[in-house]
């Protein structure tokens, strides 16, 4: 098995970090000899910085990697996959709402295709979260054709060299990065496979994704992506 660099963002998530981290290493361990855990703290306000560099010292694996203010989930994902060092990247999130030894049936298809995704079936948020979900995969989809039926699931893998080629390109640095990312991956020919995988509810600290100024944010970098994608059409002979 190649080695694996378990990439996450983290927010305020003193109450889950170190949970995390030890579901990691509790899951990785036995099956991958070489791997490393890449967190990038998002400018937190409460004590996630402080928790992830203890954590760095107890356990080698771990990688944390800080910004000084809050950048927005997908910067914080960019960095945390930006510093990967291992050939294959599995992205999560540092909320423990998946689980993790759910791996094997994205390690099951990576052979076959270039990235393997996961879809939440069901998803377990609030109400107006997962209404949310639906409408931002159809538009989504309607923008830009289909790509994966939950494009914001935080459970894929891929291998290195595909982040290296297809990663410099996403620009989007708050919640349009993963249909960004996906988008970008498909028109570079890259083959995706979807699984589904367990979610469960958030037990501690608290969601982001629906605040306004993420959801205005979000629609605001959907929109130039599809004019940047429009425009690079109209230049290509």
């Amino acid at each position: 098995m190649p080695g694996l660099s378990v990439c996450m963002p983290a927010y305020n998530e003193e109450e889950n970090i170190a949970g995390m981290v030890a579901d990691v290493l509790a899951v990785m361990q036995p099956r991958f000899a070489d791997f490393e855990i890449v967190v990038a703290n998002d400018g937190s306000k409460d004590r996630t910085g402080e928790v992830l560099e203890e954590l760095a010292r107890q356990h080698a694996q771990v990688r944390p990697v800080h910004h000084p203010v809050n950048q927005g989930y997908g910067a914080a994902v960019y960095t945390a996959l930006s510093h990967a060092s291992k050939e294959l990247i599995f992205f999560t999130d540092s909320d423990r709402q998946f689980r993790l030894e759910e791996i094997d049936r994205l390690l099951a298809k990576k052979e076959r295709v270039d990235m393997v995704v996961g879809y939440r079936a069901p998803r377990r948020d609030p109400f107006l979260r997962v209404l949310y979900g639906w409408g931002w995969s159809a538009l989504v989809t309607l923008l830009f054709g289909y790509t994966a039926r939950d494009i914001d699931c935080a459970f894929k893998l891929f291998p290195r060299a595909l982040w290296e080629q297809v990663g410099p390109t996403v620009q989007s640095r708050g919640a349009t990065f993963s249909a960004e990312f996906l988008v970008r991956a498909k028109r570079a020919g890259y083959i995706i496979a979807e699984v589904p995988v367990s979610h469960l509810p958030r037990v501690a600290g608290a969601q982001t994704g629906a605040r306004w100024d993420v959801i205005s944010r979000a629609f605001r970098e959907l929109w130039r992506f599809r004019l940047q994608l429009w425009r690079e059409s109209a230049a290509s002979p």
